[in-house]
């Protein structure tokens, strides 16, 4: 099963309030990569941003640093089993996942061959690591500027049917259906495909759990933009790639479900001011902080103004009514 030529590197950006979802993203991707016999390949990376300049814990610092070493006994515990990992923590400045991916781009398209953005509500299939080698085996001469995307749940209109898993697609979309799954679920799912369907999209589509880039992709300059600072950095991305190498190859693995698990009850644990509402509705809970919609209404903007060339970007001193 070993293949050593693709190297790959995963991201994933932690904020303090994940703390409890993150274990099944971890255990996920461990199963990946235990699957491909390729643990020497892949390098796991982290960022544990810790700062509370916009959410804020709701408790003790003492019960706050408890939290957060939860964290630091998962890294170690990934270290001590042998696999590669590399991890950062953030505090004094904002960071956000526009910032993290940015970063995360910009430092392994350098030391790896495939880039993914991983996420803590991600769930990774077990066939991932395998086919993503064997798949830029194949086109790393031909195209070695692509992009990939594993099939999703049901999304919400006819322009995600593309990404849609087989068992999916024809399937009405209600909201809250798509939102969890476990892993046994997916990889039940999973299980039942014996051979890839492998579509080549005629335009991009994805969003950014699970995003797949060849290294070359961002060496060539397509990056997220400086001018994203807190959300559409998947948006920004996919501009950006069209705006430089034009329509490269996506390459849409169908029949292998990746989950993304949006409405998770542990996406946001022990915020302030977020009690008492249901914790599935991730939307109404940041609505809950005045920053949220100016720092969500600045960005897209910022992205509906990415090339315009009259147009100043908004950002963070913005959202706070800063000099």
């Amino acid at each position: 099963m070993k293949n050593t030529k693709t190297k790959f590197a995963i991201g994933c950006l932690v904020q303090w309030y994940e703390i409890k979802i993150i274990e099944e993203y971890i255990n996920s991707v461990k199963l990946a990569i235990e699957y491909s016999e390729m643990k020497e390949n892949i390098i796991l990376d982290f960022a544990f941003y810790k700062g509370q300049q916009l959410e804020k814990f709701d408790g003790t610092t003492a019960e706050f640093e408890r939290l957060c070493s939860k964290f630091e006994k998962m890294m170690r515990s990934l270290k001590e089993d042998g696999y590669h990992i590399k991890n950062k923590y953030h505090e004094s400045k904002i960071h956000s996942i526009a910032d993290y991916r940015r970063e995360f781009n910009d430092k392994y398209c350098e030391e790896v061959d495939v880039l993914i953005w991983g996420e803590t509500d991600m769930l990774a299939p077990r066939q991932m690591f395998i086919v993503l080698n064997n798949l830029h085996q194949q086109v790393k001469n031909e195209n070695p500027k692509y992009l990939s995307f594993f099939s999703t749940c049901k999304m919400w209109d006819d322009s995600w049917k593309i990404l849609e898993h087989p068992d999916f697609t024809d399937k009405p979309f209600i909201e809250g259906d798509m939102e969890t799954m476990s892993q046994e679920e997916m990889d039940a799912i999973n299980e039942k495909t014996s051979e890839l369907q492998i579509l080549v999209s005629p335009h991009h589509k994805f969003n950014g759990c699970g995003l797949v880039i060849s290294s070359e992709v961002v060496k060539a300059g397509a990056n997220i933009p400086r001018g994203m600072f807190f959300v559409h950095e998947d948006s920004s991305f996919m501009y950006m790639t069209n705006k430089i190498l034009g329509n490269i190859p996506q390459y849409i693995i169908k029949n292998i479900l990746l989950v993304h698990n949006r409405k998770h009850f542990g996406k946001r644990y022990m915020v302030k001011g977020e009690n008492g509402i249901d914790p599935t509705n991730t939307g109404l809970l940041r609505r809950q902080h005045n920053w949220y919609q100016s720092a969500y209404d600045y960005s897209t903007e910022n992205l509906n103004n990415l090339f315009n060339p009259g147009y100043k970007f908004y950002n963070w001193k913005d959202v706070f009514n800063e000099e």
